[in-house]
Parts: structure tokens; sequence; C-alpha cells
């Protein structure tokens, strides 16, 4: 210990991207967090609930899902976050805040290389370090033999990121109060599943993440990963990890929720109504009461879509139900800042008459006649609404997601007299979900196609479920690493 009470950092870097998008992540991309908005992520550190030590907030960088990041952006980031924690080090723990599932160019891991670069700057072997993570991060051997405490949400959609930040952070407070390092247990489960097919709303995901809220005799802590089925890299899967202090209690652990994932692999499918978006739109008309939420889930922004995809557009404007229909139907949004430009130049009320889509390089590109309806801009970035008919197309200057009642309202769409809303998103979120008066999910083109079979993987590491057979009655191969790896 480096004096009378422990000190531990929290520092970050999180995103999420997808392989297969053509967006680029940038540093100008990224907000990031010091002092106390920092605390505000970890409820039960300011409000003296983790009183046995002194957490004390670096940098935390957070960017929304997209492309890979770039190798310039993702060095200044690191730079930020080393430079604070050598201000203050030696340090005997460190709190990442952090996704789990960042790619950045020329680089392959690189949580891995941001939990060892941290280690080394905060004080080496010594230190202890624990992780608060999206359940779609990814999990590699490298990652836990640096990290003793990793830990993950347990619903999806997630209602429980400060819950599980707290955990994180009282976990790390066990451990340097007690002096004891926990010894831990990883197993990486060869199957890799789209997030709309792991809901913890439904079965099989609901009832192996309740599972873990009770562990076993001498276990500390259990988490599993659904992984992020978008990233064409070596560590692409789900994983387990389990600490304590028993080594054979958390192998058992650790296999016993592997072997349960693996058995229920073909179990996993959408959580909601799921086809064709011809066939979503048949169920659109059909719905007696609205709004009716159509998810187009292949450019989903929060799951690491560009934004920039348009092919859905065509095939609303070719459809009169949607553009002459009994009301009012919106699709948000689609990310073209010249669009945006070009509405307000022209002005409220003016002929619209453009092609938009794929401002990042999605090759498909979509011509767009209607009129300028609404503008708008707020923190978000410059917003136009354009109408065809009962049709009202969003296009943002920037890539944002709609999924309050709010961020439908700032661009002048009231969800409650809107007969149907197309949004790119995959499950709906809980503001959503309470409004809407029916759902379904349309397997749509993008960077995060649900159809992930359909994809072409390069670098992932095999067998993989769905691309390859496991074998019958597959056992998990658990590695237990003591605190001194």
């Amino acid at each position: 210990m480096t004096g009378q009470r422990p000190r531990a950092i929290i520092v970050g870097i999180g995103t999420e991207c997808s392989s297969f998008a053509p967006h680029r992540t940038t540093l100008a991309d990224f907000g990031i967090r010091t002092g106390d908005r920092v605390l505000e992520r970890f409820p039960a550190v300011p409000s003296g609930h983790v009183r046995e030590v002194d957490f004390v907030p670096g940098p935390v960088a957070r960017a929304l899902p997209g492309g890979p990041v770039l190798r310039a952006a993702y060095d200044a980031l690191l730079q930020q976050v080393l430079d604070a924690v050598r201000a203050g080090a030696p340090w005997d723990g460190v709190l990442l805040d952090i996704h789990g599932a960042m790619l950045v160019e020329g680089m392959s891991d690189v949580e891995a290389d941001l939990a060892r670069r941290v280690r080394e700057a905060a004080g080496g072997a010594e230190v202890v370090m624990a992780a608060a993570m999206d359940l779609h991060g990814q999990v590699s051997r490298e990652f836990v033999r640096c990290v003793e405490l990793p830990t993950c949400y347990r619903t999806a959609p997630h209602v429980d990121e400060p819950e599980t930040r707290d955990r994180a952070a009282r976990l790390l407070a066990r451990a340097l109060t007690s002096g004891v390092r926990p010894a831990r247990a990883w197993c990486r489960i060869p199957v890799a599943l789209p997030g709309e097919k792991t809901s913890t709303r439904v079965e099989p995901a609901a009832s192996l993440y309740r599972s873990l809220a009770d562990p076993p005799e001498g276990v500390w802590e259990s988490a599993l990963w659904v992984g992020y089925a978008w990233a064409d890299e070596a560590r692409t899967s789900a994983a387990a990890v389990v600490v304590g202090e028993d080594a054979c209690a958390i192998q058992r652990e650790c296999g016993r929720v592997a072997e349960q994932f693996v058995a229920s692999r073909d179990d996993f499918a959408f959580c909601g109504p799921t086809g064709s978006l011809p066939w979503a739109l048949d169920a659109a008309e059909a719905a007696p009461d609205g709004p009716f939420f159509i998810s187009d889930t292949g450019d989903n922004p929060t799951a690491g879509g560009s934004g920039d995809v348009a092919t859905t557009l065509d095939a609303l404007v070719a459809d009169q139900r949607v553009t002459e229909g009994a009301g009012d139907a919106v699709w948000s949004a689609l990310v073209d800042p010249g669009g945006v430009q070009a509405a307000r130049q022209i002005g409220v009320g003016g002929a619209f008459d453009e092609e938009v889509g794929g401002c990042f390089g999605w090759p498909a590109r979509a011509r767009l006649t209607g009129v300028v309806d609404r503008l708008a801009d707020d923190c978000s970035g410059e917003v136009a609404v354009i109408r065809l008919g009962r049709l009202q197309v969003v296009l943002t200057s920037r890539r944002r997601p709609f999924h309050t009642v709010g961020d439908y309202a700032r661009v002048g769409v009231d969800l409650a007299r809107t007969r149907l809303v197309i949004n790119k998103i995959g499950y709906l979120e809980p503001e959503l979900e309470e409004v809407s008066r029916g759902w379904v999910m349309a397997l749509t083109e993008g960077p995060v196609d649900q159809r992930i079979g359909d994809l072409r993987f390069e670098h992932v590491g095999h067998p993989l479920h769905p691309f390859d057979p496991l074998d019958h009655g597959w056992r998990a191969d658990v590695e237990v690493f003591d605190a001194a790896q």
C-alpha cells in the first residue's frame, strides 16, 4: 500500500467498432470526462458507499459505436490516460471504465494493450486492476492475464450500467483492503451471436445471467460476455471469467457458465418478431394502432453501424402504404451532412431533390425527392426533415441514435401522432418500448447486418459457432491465473 488508505485511479477509453463499417472513429468523435463527471458514472463512490478506498477520477474517453478508431486518435487518448496515471503513481489500484469491443487500425486486442500500458504506468505488478465493461465486449486471454477483476453488464438492453461500475469498484476495494489477490478463471466460449439474439429479456440469456447473481462459496464474481459479433479479429467470441479465492471453485463455476452457454447455442433466437423489410412493412400495415416500430437493424449506430446506409429509403419511397398511408411515418436517421446543408440552403417549404447516403463510403445511395419540412439543430448537430407525402426522412449532420421520445421531439416528431416509426436500432430501448403499440425487426443490410453468416470474416478464431460445427459434448477448456500472472 502506498499510504494509510489505498488509492485507485479511474481511467478508460471505450467504444464499440464494426470491422464492416466504412466509417472511421476520429479523435473528435470522443468525449472525455474528467473530475466529478467521471465519478457520476459510479454512484457508490461519491455517495461514500465505497469508503475504504480513495478513488481518483482520471480521463475517461467514450465514443458512439462506429467504425475502427484511427490509430492517431487512440495514441492521443492513450497519452492523456498515461499522463494522468503517471502523475499520481504509484497507485494501489486501477479501475478501467471501458466497453471492450474497440478496434484500432493496425492493432489487435487493443483493450489488452490499454490494460498493459496503464499497469506499467500505475506501478507494475503490485497494482490491482479491475474493469467495468459491456457484455458485448471481447475478453481475451491476454486481457485477463493483466486485469484481475473484470466484470460486465448483466442486462441487454443495458439497464444495469451504474450497478456494474459500482460492482467493479467494490470488487477492487475488497481486494485492496483485504490484501487478497484473487485468482481468476477464463474460458473462451466458441460462439459468436448478434446482440439481438442475446437479449436478457428472453431465454436463454435471461436464465444464464440470473445464474451469475448468487456465486458459490469461494467465488467473488462471475461474469459472462456474449462478445461482439461484427469484429473480424481473433478474440471474437463469447467468454466467461470467474474470480475468487478458491481456485477449484472458480474453475468449476467458469466451466459451468461456459458449458451452459454452448449447450444453449441453438436456443438463442431474435428477441422479437423478425423478417425481411417487406415482411415488416406488411406487419405495420396490419397493425390496428400506432406508433408501430420497425427496427432497421443492419445500420444501427449504437451497435457500430456507420449510419450512412440508404437502401431502406428506396423501399420506403417505393411503398405507397408508407408515403400515402393513413398516418405519418418517419425514418430515422440517415447521416448526410451534404444533404442537411442542401436542405438549409433550400429552406423550409422548398423542393428537395438530392442523392443521399453513403457519406462514409457505403456503396449505395438513394434519390430523395420531397419538401424540406423542418430544420433543427442541437448539441448533436444539425438536422433536416424531408417530407414525401406521409413519410418524414430525418437527415443528420452527425451520426446519432434515436432512443427516446425526446430524441424525436427535438426534431419535431410527435410519436403519439405517428403511425409508423422505422428506426436504425436493434431491440427497442425501454422508453421506446413503453410507447410502442407494436414492434418488429427488419433484417436489413449494413455494417451490423444481423445475418452474420453472410458477412466475410477472415481473422476470427476457429472453431466458432455458427460458422463451424462444435464437437458433441463440448467441454470447457478453463485456464486459471493466479495473482502473479
